[in-house]
């Protein structure tokens, strides 16, 4: 498969998406919104998936100057691209069956800091930051960020990231538990790869159901939540890594799973 704004590569049970246009700092047009969503369906044999960006930026927001962008005028404009594009692809994220990790090397702005932050482990390096930059510009955040930001870090802190579109840099947003951890610049990719082979290597039809509970919990009651849980709880139970699982705890060895 060929895409023209972004790399897809495949190693080791690891898939890697890699944001490639480093002259634009990785703006996302809805051509590189709709490449992610098509390589998401092409993730064949792949158990962990990391997303990172070529050259000095993770995604410096969307694209204002690509045909059907958000400052397009035409076929809907910022709506349309919205609708068409970006909110299908962070949607098709949300349901993925495997974990996700982010390496955020430089600015991760505007749909491109909902990017960044999609995932169930960012990884920012200490040159990375974190910026919802609309209101610079009079627009409101989208990307799925105002509903992401409060639940991640408080209804506070989404305000102050939204209203006064101040950049959180990378140890700020450690800090402040908007990411996993930040790292040092040139260890970034050694940590995200290090961090998906352990998730590749692990049970990832399990992990997949828990990615699934865990945001659907934020939307149910408790009760609710203990249903998902128990139907979840069936499916892991009735796998193959299950039945490794208890096999290796028993003979006091490690599992060997399969994501089965």
């Amino acid at each position: 498969m060929t895409y023209e704004t972004i790399r897809l590569d495949i190693a080791d049970n690891i898939a890697t998406i890699t944001l490639n246009r480093p002259e634009r700092l990785n703006a996302m047009g809805p051509q590189m919104a709709d490449e992610i969503s098509e390589a998401l369906d092409n993730l064949d044999g792949a158990r962990a998936l990391i997303i990172t960006g070529e050259g000095r930026a993770f995604c410096s927001g969307a694209d204002l100057q690509a045909r059907g962008g958000a400052a397009a005028s035409g076929a809907g404009g910022p709506y349309g691209a919205l609708t068409r594009s970006y909110n299908p692809t962070m949607v098709k994220l949300s349901k993925l069956n495997i974990p996700i990790i982010t390496a955020v090397n430089g600015p991760a702005a505007g749909i491109g800091c909902s990017l960044g932050l999609c995932s169930d482990f960012a990884i920012a390096g200490k040159s990375g930051y974190f910026l919802q930059a609309f209101v610079n510009i009079g627009l409101v955040p989208d990307g799925g960020a105002s509903w992401m930001l409060p639940r991640l870090i408080g209804k506070a802190r989404a305000t102050q990231m939204m209203m006064l579109g101040e950049k959180i840099g990378g140890e700020q947003a450690a800090d402040w538990g908007l990411i996993y951890k930040c790292v040092e610049d040139a260890d970034l990719m050694t940590e995200a790869r290090a961090l998906a082979t352990k998730l590749a290597n692990g049970p990832t039809l399990a992990l997949g159901l828990m990615r699934q509970n865990i945001a659907s919990a934020l939307e149910m009651d408790y009760a609710s939540a203990l249903i998902r849980e128990a139907e979840a709880q069936k499916i892991a139970g009735e796998s193959a890594d299950a039945r490794e699982g208890g096999i290796a705890f028993l003979q006091k060895r490690k599992a060997e799973f399969k994501g089965a």
